[in-house]
C-alpha cells in the first residue's frame, strides 16, 4: 500500500485528527471493496516476510489488529493489592491451611464413603467430618481477614466473588451437618448425605481457587516480563 492510499484513507475521515488514522486498518476492512481487501492480504503477506515498522502507525500491523480484537481484562490484583498480598502474613496462613483442609477432605471422604457402603466406621467418619469443618471455619475466618487486608473487603472482593460465594455454600452445608449431628436431625445416613453434598461443592470451590492461583501466577509472570522489558533487565 503506497502513501497515496494512506492519504485518501485519512481524507475519508472528513478532517479527523491524525490520531484517528490509527483506526483506519480496522474500520476500512469492515466495509472495504474486494480490491482493497486483496491489497490488504498482500500487504499482510509482505509484512510476514519483511515487517515494516511504519504500518504500526496507521493501524495495519498484525499486532495492532490482535490488540484491538482482544477485549480488556481487568487484572486480578492491582499493583497495590499485589504488594499488600505479598507483604501480609495472612497469605502464608492461607497457603498452609488450604492443603491441610484438602488432606482432611480426602481422608474424610474415604471414611464417609466406607460407612455409606458398609455401614462400618460411623464414629471415625464423624470425627473426620468435624475436623474438616473446624478447618473450614478456620480458613474462612482467616481468609476474610486476608481479603480485608489485600482488597479492603471482608468478603466478596471483586477478584474472589464467586470463590467466596461457593465457600459460603460449603460453609452452609457443613454447618447444616453440624446442626443435624448436634440436634439429632435425621439418621446417620441422612447426616452423611449432607456431608457428601458439602464435599461435592467443596471440590468445585477448591478447583476455583486452584484456577485463580494459576491465573495469579501467570499475571505475575507477565507483569515481571513487562517490567523487565521496560527497564531492559532480564525477567
Amino acid at each position: 500500500m503506497n502513501s497515496s492510499d494512506y492519504g485518501m484513507a485519512i481524507q475519508s475521515f472528513g478532517g479527523a485528527d491524525p490520531q484517528a488514522a490509527g483506526h483506519f486498518g480496522a474500520s476500512a476492512l469492515n466495509g472495504a471493496s474486494a480490491p482493497f481487501r486483496l491489497a490488504t492480504m498482500l500487504d499482510d503477506l509482505t509484512e510476514r516476510v519483511a515487517p515494516c515498522v511504519w504500518q504500526a502507525h496507521v493501524g495495519l500491523h498484525p499486532a495492532v489488529f490482535a490488540a484491538a480484537a482482544t477485549p480488556f481484562k481487568q487484572p486480578l490484583y492491582t499493583p497495590d493489592e499485589r504488594r499488600r498480598r505479598d507483604a501480609t502474613p495472612w497469605t502464608l496462613v492461607q497457603g498452609i491451611l488450604a492443603p491441610l483442609q484438602f488432606l482432611a477432605f480426602a481422608v474424610s471422604l474415604g471414611l464417609v464413603v466406607r460407612f455409606m457402603m458398609t455401614g462400618e466406621g460411623y464414629g471415625v467418619a464423624t470425627v473426620s467430618i468435624l475436623i474438616k469443618t473446624i478447618l473450614l471455619y478456620t480458613i474462612m475466618i482467616t481468609g476474610s481477614i486476608w481479603e480485608k487486608v489485600v482488597f479492603g473487603k471482608w468478603l466478596f472482593a471483586r477478584a474472589f466473588f464467586w470463590e467466596d460465594a461457593f465457600s459460603m455454600l460449603v460453609l452452609g452445608l457443613q454447618t447444616a451437618y453440624l446442626l443435624s449431628l448436634i440436634f439429632g436431625w435425621g439418621d446417620a445416613r441422612q447426616q452423611m448425605t449432607i456431608a457428601i453434598a458439602a464435599y461435592a461443592v467443596y471440590v468445585i470451590n477448591a478447583a476455583q481457587f486452584l484456577l485463580k492461583l494459576r491465573a495469579a501466577r501467570l499475571e505475575g509472570a507477565r507483569s515481571a516480563s513487562w517490567s523487565a522489558a521496560r527497564t531492559g533487565q532480564p525477567a
